[in-house]
């Protein structure tokens, strides 16, 4: 623990705590939103989305078996609650599996793969099913990780990247070794920043391992087939383990993208990188049209790891028994979905297009408003369940931070929370270019966002007025600062309509206020 840092989110976290217990209790006479909206988390169902009711019934069959003999569900749900008790030891989901998860369940998952892959052949032995792909993640970093001595053991990893990865590579005593996505090219992950990155590393620490994550987590891209080969090519020459946090698989948005894995990409490219490249792929029943958060279920398959290095992962995971039953059960239904003909079928697909389309329509709409905003700019999403825009700050509101000691992105969020009842992250939590500022928030539920975006904005528009009266009060010319402050105080995040009529407001204002002192 000596190397983990204090996440500063949790500022804003506590925060949000006191302000929904003390919306909760004055509900009845304030005419702000009555809660806080977590935007932090990629969790559907607390977004408002429903959970999918073929894998909700099958798992309450599970475990309630007199279910299976009612008729309160499909018949195809409770042939496969039925099947899968079957599996599991004294038919309970009460009892232990083995480390690597039930074996048929496993091998189901295998064929999953493989399918995924175009017929490239995955090995059951390969795989192993934990509590949550984060899980898996720190546990092959475990096996990576050199903590001790002079020259401690590092891995590249993105920037903007997912925190939680960060911060257990370093409380594992690792180096964290940053490469730089380029955003102005929609957060690409380009090779000549990876050398960069390398070379930045001589004498620091012993670069072992290149973590990626595709689609992008907050970023939202998506890499291409081109680009997944040059980065196996890169990992080869230098002789790096490569990580592929794919959790967000199911989440790509555009018809122009698509999610190819490391493991496919890197089996077709032939020898010398399918039998030498060292990799490890995840995945997660929490993400996509899933969203099965709370079950803790993903998967790890190692491809190329010689077998004493097998023994000793298996050894390392079996420390913690087994995952979670349901959760395992919950990852056999997210490979092997209802199929045509099933009765479970109609309702399934439609359910999972509904949440396919809500969030396409969602990032699409949030991408229209925020880069009509002056002082925002966001790059175009291609997969995930997140976006990143930039935010311009002001001068005086980065100097208003300093004073009160907090960095600029997090004083802009912590406004946001007080102001707004909106719990955003700022971008210094996930990693952001100096003198750049950044938030992350999830798609989900994006209208009611939109509708309590409204009340800061609005808020802020009265207060940003009632300011700039007081400044033409006293005669201070400090056009250029107000205009960068204007853009801070209340362009984030509105509907459309609103925001017109916030920028004709303001329009009007700065015309008689340039006609005042020209």
């Amino acid at each position: 623990m000596r190397n983990m840092k204090m996440l500063e989110y949790g500022l804003l976290a506590s925060r949000a705590t006191q302000i929904a217990i003390d919306l909760r209790q004055l509900s009845e006479r304030v005419r702000t939103p009555s809660r806080v909206i977590d935007l932090s988390a990629g969790d559907l169902h607390t977004g408002g989305l429903k959970p999918l009711t073929f894998i909700r019934q099958v798992l309450a069959a599970c475990i309630h078996p007199q279910l299976i003999n009612s008729n309160k569900l499909p018949s195809d749900a409770r042939l496969r609650a039925q099947r899968l008790l079957g599996m599991c030891n004294g038919g309970t989901i009460g009892s232990y599996t083995a480390t690597a998860g039930i074996s048929e369940i496993v091998q189901r998952v295998s064929e999953f793969i493989t399918r995924r892959d175009g017929g490239v052949p995955s090995n059951p032995e390969n795989i192993i099913i934990s509590p949550g792909s984060q899980w898996s993640i720190v546990n092959i970093l475990e096996v990576l990780m050199n903590g001790e001595g002079s020259l401690r053991s590092g891995v590249l990893v993105p920037v903007p990247g997912h925190v939680t990865t960060t911060v257990s590579l370093q409380a594992l005593g690792g180096v964290v070794v940053p490469y730089f996505l380029n955003e102005e090219q929609g957060w690409s992950l380009q090779v000549d920043e990876l050398q960069r990155a390398l070379e930045s590393a001589k004498g620091a620490c012993n670069p072992v391992a290149l973590y990626v994550i595709n689609p992008g987590n907050p970023a939202g891209y998506v890499q291409s087939r081109k680009s997944i080969k040059e980065v196996i090519q890169f990992a080869s020459e230098k002789r790096l383990f490569l990580l592929a946090d794919e959790v967000y698989q199911d989440c790509v948005h555009k018809d122009s993208n698509e999610f190819v894995s490391y493991k496919r990409v890197l089996k077709e490219m032939g020898h010398p990188y399918s039998d030498n490249v060292e990799l490890a792929s995840f995945h997660s029943a929490s993400k996509g049209t899933v969203g099965e958060c709370g079950l803790r279920s993903g998967y790890v398959e190692l491809v190329n790891l010689d077998p004493n290095v097998m023994n000793y992962i298996h050894t390392l995971f079996s420390k913690d028994s087994c995952a979670p039953v349901l959760g395992q059960l919950a990852m056999d239904l997210m490979t092997h979905p209802p199929q045509p003909g099933d009765p479970s079928y109609p309702l399934f697909i439609q359910e999972t297009k509904h949440i396919k389309t809500t969030l396409v329509q969602n990032i699409r709409r949030a991408h229209e408003v925020l880069n009509s905003l002056p002082g925002f700019s966001s790059q175009d999403v291609q997969g995930g369940a997140f976006m990143f825009p930039r935010v311009l700050l002001p001068p005086k509101a980065i100097q208003k931070a300093k004073e009160v000691g907090l960095k600029p992105d997090i004083f802009y969020c912590k406004k946001l929370l007080e102001e707004a009842e909106l719990l955003f992250v700022p971008g210094c939590i996930y990693g952001q270019k100096k003198g750049t500022y950044h938030i992350r928030y999830t798609t989900n539920n994006l209208s009611m966002i939109l509708k309590t975006m409204s009340y800061f904005v609005l808020y802020c528009f009265s207060t940003l007025y009632s300011k700039l009266q007081n400044f033409l009060d006293r005669r201070i010319q400090l056009l250029p600062y107000l205009i960068l402050f204007c853009v801070y105080r209340f362009c984030f995040l509105t509907p459309h309509d609103i925001m017109e009529e916030i920028l004709t407001r303001l329009s009007v204002f700065h015309r008689r206020f340039m006609e005042d002192f020209s």
